[in-house]
């Protein structure tokens, strides 16, 4: 980050409300946004940019939000009773002031969407001014509920009114500029300050807003820049607003990898989290959503109805309808239609997953092939591995997971259970029906089931047809 002023800043993250119009149980800003927490979006942010410290006001499933944000365990700041954003800033002061940063940025939990370069014109906005402060601001068609900026005959800032307290009388008619709620503040300046405000309001809430006219009524410098029609710093406040800012976003990582080289067929149908890599000359169709730290790599080919989560492709071609979870494929892979790959499941070189088959924490080797119907868990197959049509490793015995090997070159017959922990050699063959519960030698052949019989004359239903007939 170009540091403002080149001294020490924090973020300040406000994420205690309740979002009771969200009409949820869970914190407003944990309703995910394709893929990640509307939390981890600022957080993330004020990380890229380097900032010294962050620090995030919680309240309501606070409990929620340390554990899903641990790395940042000792940089919460409990509100137990939420007074309001200004209220938020004052039990956050003696964090700010112990972590001795100049300057201090706040932004608010449920505006998922503000960018770096957001951040970074305020910032050069305050440096141009030699400002003690300063506020984004926005000038939308539809200002709604938001605070209302008024200048003074200058141009300066003088106040930030809430739109309930706005009173044309008092504060002459209204420009259409609106307050973002991203502030940066120089620490030494607000010392004077924060603790003078009030709840003088028709909420009866202590507002951050009110530092601006303090601030001016000090002769303290504040900048206000004006970031034009951004709908999307806007916060997020309902379910509908959640999916529009998604939408949004959505749009933003299409045209991304849009123009990185990569061909997305039934764009308005894909959905791409904003970690996701993909390679250039990589082909993915709609629709499809690809979530996590996931890496889509150069030449691979993804059809309709896949759903892919924190995985690892290469040069692969993936099926419709399968689902791939904390996995790695190699190069030259196939993979569907209607797999499913759970977390653990690896896939080298030329290896391939067929219809129906689910994998789970296995290795499947070189050229290993498992095509049809089969449930492969806590295996480990080496190269050129063949597994026939209904094959299952019985993994699980009620209390512990067991592992089966399978060395290269190996047969497996139709319809076989391999009861683990157990080892199939190489160059062996299993035949088909088998229910294999001990090793089986290299270069052998393994039977494992009951010797056919037929009976002559004994077909059941053959006497209940005759008996019908009577």
């Amino acid at each position: 980050m170009d540091q403002i002023l080149n001294e020490k800043a924090a973020a300040l993250i406000l994420a205690a409300g309740k979002g009771t119009r969200m009409m949820s149980t869970k914190p407003k800003v944990m309703h995910k946004i394709l893929g990640k927490p509307m939390l981890w979006y600022p957080i993330n942010t004020f990380k890229n940019m380097g900032f010294d410290r962050t620090f995030i006001v919680a309240g309501h499933g606070r409990d929620i939000l340390e554990a899903e944000f641990s790395d940042y365990k000792n940089d919460f700041i409990v509100q137990d009773e939420q007074l309001g954003t200004g209220h938020a800033l004052q039990i956050s002061w003696p964090a700010i002031q112990e972590s001795g940063v100049q300057w201090l940025v706040v932004a608010n939990g449920d505006t998922p969407l503000v960018t770096e370069e957001h951040i970074q014109m305020l910032i050069d906005s305050v440096k141009a001014s030699n400002a003690d402060g300063g506020l984004l601001t926005l000038k939308l068609d539809d200002p709604q509920n938001y605070g209302r900026i008024v200048r003074d005959g200058s141009g300066r800032v003088m106040s930030v009114i809430e739109a309930k307290d706005y009173c044309t009388d008092l504060h002459g008619s209204f420009s259409g500029e609106i307050n973002s709620g991203v502030y940066a503040f120089k620490v030494d300046a607000l010392e004077d300050i924060l603790f003078r405000l009030d709840q003088n309001n028709k909420q009866n809430e202590i507002y951050i807003t009110q530092l601006i006219s303090l601030a001016y009524d000090a002769g303290l410098i504040f900048s206000a820049i004006c970031a034009g029609d951004c709908s999307e710093l806007l916060g997020i406040n309902s379910p509908r607003e959640l999916c529009e800012q998604e939408e949004f976003l959505r749009k933003k990582n299409i045209n991304f990898h849009f123009e990185q080289g990569v061909t997305l067929r039934n764009s308005d149908q894909i959905r791409i989290g904003p970690e996701v890599v993909i390679e250039p000359g990589a082909d993915i169709c709609g629709p499809c959503e690809v979530y996590g730290q996931s890496l889509i790599g150069e030449g691979t080919t993804i059809d309709s109805h896949c759903y892919i989560e924190n995985s690892e492709i290469k040069c692969s071609n993936i099926l419709s309808f399968s689902h791939i979870h904390n996995s790695r494929i190699g190069k030259g892979c196939s993979i569907g239609p209607f797999a499913r790959l759970r977390p653990g499941s690896v896939l080298e070189g030329g290896g391939k997953v067929g219809n129906f088959v689910e994998i789970k924490n296995s290795r499947i080797g070189i050229n290993s092939k498992v095509n049809h119907l089969s449930y492969i868990g806590d295996a480990d197959l080496k190269e050129s591995v063949n597994i026939g049509a209904g094959t299952i490793t019985c993994n699980y015995d009620g209390q512990k997971k067991h592992k089966t090997i399978i060395e290269k070159n190996v047969f497996i017959g139709s319809n076989t259970a391999l009861v683990a922990p157990v080892t199939v050699k190489s160059w062996s063959m299993v035949g088909a029906g088998s229910t294999i519960t001990v090793d089986v030698p290299e270069d052998s052949l393994a039977i494992a089931r009951q010797k056919q019989k037929n009976l002559l004359g004994k077909n059941p239903l053959k006497k209940k047809q005759n008996k019908s007939n009577l």
